[in-house]
């Protein structure tokens, strides 16, 4: 089975294990792969739509893994028993959604090996919540699939809350540190995205001049982060 760029990101920070749940699961191509090549033993796909879960079963069944993998329809976590799943998938959601999910089934958060998070939106709203919560990150990955960023996150449930300068909420202090290649043309996407804000404001207002202030310091900080690459 051929998975996109930003799928196999996410199946290549699996490691082997006996089963796991994918919250919203679409296709549900991801434990598909993940049965079929050994990483897994078993695994739930799950949807909060029934025309996903419907096209995850069809795909399962066609690729002779309705012994291995159960599809059910049910939001967030709600589809989980507490030990039936090792490790979590939630992904393809926006990133305050995600946080939304993991605060309101805490306990089943908490007997996760690990959970790997991909927001497709505000990821610097989920990595706040997670160091600030804190969780421990023990991980993230990026990269670009058919010109979109997808960042992902590898993390543990853990409570040793860590206060970060806000810039790292929105560029992975991780990825920095890795020097990841990708992360050069996201600093330069941001720095793009920015700076268009910045131009499309006036001076009008308090408030327009304090978040011109406030886009000058972050578009100053992301060219700084350019300089590692």
């Amino acid at each position: 089975m051929d998975l996109s760029i930003r799928l196999k990101a996410i199946v290549n920070m699996i490691e082997k294990c006996d089963s796991v749940i994918d919250v919203g699961t679409d296709h549900g191509y991801v434990p598909i792969y993940l049965v079929k090549n050994g990483v897994i033993k078993s695994a739930i796909a799950s949807d909060i739509n029934k025309g996903p879960v419907e096209k995850a079963r069809n795909n399962v069944t066609l690729n002779n893994a309705s012994a291995q993998i159960s599809c059910r329809l049910g939001s967030g976590l709600s589809t989980v028993n507490n030990g039936e799943a090792q490790i979590a998938i939630i992904a393809g959601m926006g990133g305050n959604l995600i946080r939304d999910i993991l605060e309101a089934d805490l306990d089943l958060v908490k007997q996760f090996k690990y959970m790997i998070l991909q927001p497709v939106q505000n990821a610097e709203v989920l990595r706040e919540y997670l160091y600030i919560t804190g969780y421990n990150i023990l991980d993230e990955e990026i990269c670009n699939d058919d010109g979109k960023f997808y960042e992902i996150i590898k993390v543990k449930y853990d409570t040793k809350p860590i206060i970060l300068d806000s810039i790292y909420y929105e560029i992975s202090k991780i990825l920095l540190d890795k020097k990841d290649p990708v992360m050069q043309s996201f600093i330069e996407y941001k720095m793009q995205k920015y700076s268009k804000v910045y131009d499309s404001l006036n001076d009008d207002t308090i408030l327009s001049k304090n978040r011109k202030t406030e886009l000058y310091h972050v578009i100053k900080r992301l060219k700084g982060f350019l300089k590692c690459f």
